[in-house]
């Protein structure tokens, strides 16, 4: 088996919060184990790319320890709320933290696991992904990356042989164990946990450690974390509608403290500007509808300063919350003119709202709408609903020349295709539609990329 090369930068960082933050447990023994993507472009960033399928496989199949990092998979506990009902039964019930490391920039990374079996939350839960489900996760983050999104990376699929029943979708269907790289998996039900129980040394534990890993910050302050999450956070909800896309559970054990979306179940992106369209088929009141996310991070983000109102007092906590909805308008107005290709001008959130209010109005498909805008110029043929956002654009210059991208077809990732992609692969085994999907996807984030 390889062996990572000196450039590899593992961690152990988690180990500093000590047994209360989380168990030590065993991956599953998988039946077979069939290599199926690995992100070779995050490989190269964490110095893992010289690893060839075999050893890749014990590492990310077998779960081998990566050298330096952690001797053993650890399942973090937390708790948190889940559409709104506070659930303290809840942790890392089917992945684990695998390992830690940093990239070409230094940055602390995870290594986490989903389908990797059974731990001590995983409840009625048989602890396997379907292989399904590690396919749509691919496509997620892969566009999401490619549009601009502060997202967790998919590292490593590896179909595993075993049949999984699941009640709703057809049965048996094919398993799979996914890897993905994340910046941290602290998430504000970890917190949450540790208010539930009183446990204020823990408390300003973990909060000492998410400002120092994770922001650089040496100062412990609770104020100046919970500032830093709702900058990040606000980011983030805005990054979600800049891309047109829809989370689906945006359960506070589901936000990171990092401000990084991860965690892919009933995902979509929305055909047309639709602020009352959802994901997830049981999100029958639409809290989590494409037009109230930013509604529901804050409110995620509300529960983590209750957390930290155990350590310091309510009124900067509550100004800090304050400075969610300013930022939010910021982040989303950036996403827009970045997506249309603009540099910011005299009139950007004019601009913004103006694009927000004619997709609404002329209900065009949002990623054709863009692909045919980049560059600052709104066809004519797209109507009349654009005249104000046209007039606006006059005062604009482009961010970069529309190169022979933008003249081929639109790169979109409705749920429409996605099913016929994964029908290839359930029918067929054909792996090609899937692959192309992934060049084509990441053809657009060049186009898009400064």
């Amino acid at each position: 088996m390889s062996s990572p090369p000196q450039a590899f930068a593992p961690a152990q960082t988690i180990l500093e919060l000590g047994e209360a933050f989380f168990d030590p447990v065993s991956p599953a023994s998988f039946p077979q184990a069939t290599l199926r993507f690995r992100n070779d472009r995050w490989a190269a960033r964490v110095s893992l790319a010289h690893l060839d399928d075999a050893a890749w496989i014990d590492y990310f199949a077998r779960f081998t320890p990566l050298p330096g990092s952690l001797p053993q998979p650890l399942a973090l506990r937390y708790h948190g709320h889940q559409f709104r009902v506070y659930n303290p039964d809840i942790g890392d019930g089917r992945g684990f933290l695998f390992a830690q490391l940093r990239d070409d920039q230094r940055r602390l990374l995870d290594l986490g696991t989903k389908g990797s079996g059974q731990t001590p939350y995983s409840r009625f839960g048989d602890g396997r992904l379907t292989l399904k489900g590690g396919v749509r996760e691919i496509l997620a983050t892969e566009m999401l990356e490619a549009l601009g999104v502060e997202t967790s990376k998919t590292f490593s699929l590896i179909e595993t042989g075993e049949a999984l029943d699941r009640g709703d979708e057809p049965s048996p269907t094919r398993s799979s164990v996914l890897v993905r790289l994340s910046h941290g998996h602290i998430r504000i039900g970890t917190f949450q946990r540790l208010a539930y129980f009183g446990d204020t040394d823990n408390l300003g534990r973990l909060t000492d450690y998410v400002l120092r890993h994770y922001y650089g910050d040496t100062s412990g302050d609770p104020v100046r974390l919970l500032d830093l999450v709702v900058d990040r956070t606000a980011r983030l909800a805005g990054q979600y509608m800049g891309a047109g896309f829809v989370h689906g559970v945006l359960n506070s054990d589901n936000i990171n403290v990092t401000g990084e979306s991860f965690d892919y179940g009933p995902w979509r992106f929305v055909p047309r500007w639709d602020a009352g369209f959802t994901a997830a088929y049981f999100d029958h009141a639409g809290l989590y509808a494409f037009g109230r996310q930013a509604e529901a991070i804050h409110w995620d983000v509300y529960q983590l300063a209750t957390c930290l109102r155990l350590l310091v007092e309510a009124e900067p906590l509550i100004e800090v919350m304050e400075r969610f909805a300013p930022r939010y308008r910021e982040a989303l107005t950036a996403a827009i003119l970045w997506r249309l290709g603009v540099k910011p001008g005299a009139d950007d959130v004019a601009l913004a709202e103006a694009i927000e209010r004619g997709l609404a109005a002329s209900q065009v498909d949002v990623a054709g709408f863009f692909h045919q805008s980049f560059g600052g110029e709104i066809p004519e043929a797209l109507g009349p609903a654009f005249a104000e956002a046209r007039g606006l654009l006059l005062g604009y210059r482009p961010r970069k020349a529309r190169d022979a991208f933008w003249q081929g077809p639109t790169c979109s990732l409705l749920i429409e295709e996605v099913e016929s992609l994964w029908s290839a692969i359930a029918e067929r085994d054909d792996w090609d539609p899937f692959n192309a999907k992934v060049e084509q996807i990441r053809a657009l984030g060049a186009a898009l990329a400064d």
